[in-house]
């Protein structure tokens, strides 16, 4: 049975390969991951990583032919602002964190989140 999303984080390698495949529109073959990230992994390392998030529930498959055709099963702006919060949680000063992430955010984002503060809008 797969395991819930929020059990464990997401390593740093599934986040990226969960992140290639939002960009390729949601769906792909090992081979189109393994081209579009960076540091030019091991196809069987992506292949396990896609074994892992499968098992998980975070992608489903299909076969196709000899390989699988990967899906993804969740949203993936649930899972990166998940992450975010839970860095949030286990930071001693998360009023620090906001604070150096927000003076990190391009002009465009921060246009972007003030429109979310300020706007009337649906909050999660």
């Amino acid at each position: 049975m797969p395991r819930s999303p929020s059990r464990r984080p997401l390593g740093r390698l599934e986040a990226e390969v969960l992140a290639a495949l939002a960009g390729l529109g949601g769906s792909a073959r090992t081979a189109e991951l393994v081209e579009r990230l960076d540091g030019d992994p091991a196809y069987t390392t992506v292949n396990t990583i896609l074994h892992r998030l499968h098992e998980k529930g975070l992608v489903s498959r299909t076969r196709a032919g000899r390989h699988y055709h990967y899906r993804l099963a969740v949203d993936e702006s649930e899972l990166v602002a998940g992450r975010m919060h839970e860095h949030l949680r286990h930071a001693s000063d998360p009023v620090s964190v906001l604070n150096r992430f927000v003076r990190t955010l391009t002009s465009e984002e921060a246009r972007h989140l003030r429109e979310l503060l300020e706007g009337p809008g649906e909050r999660e």
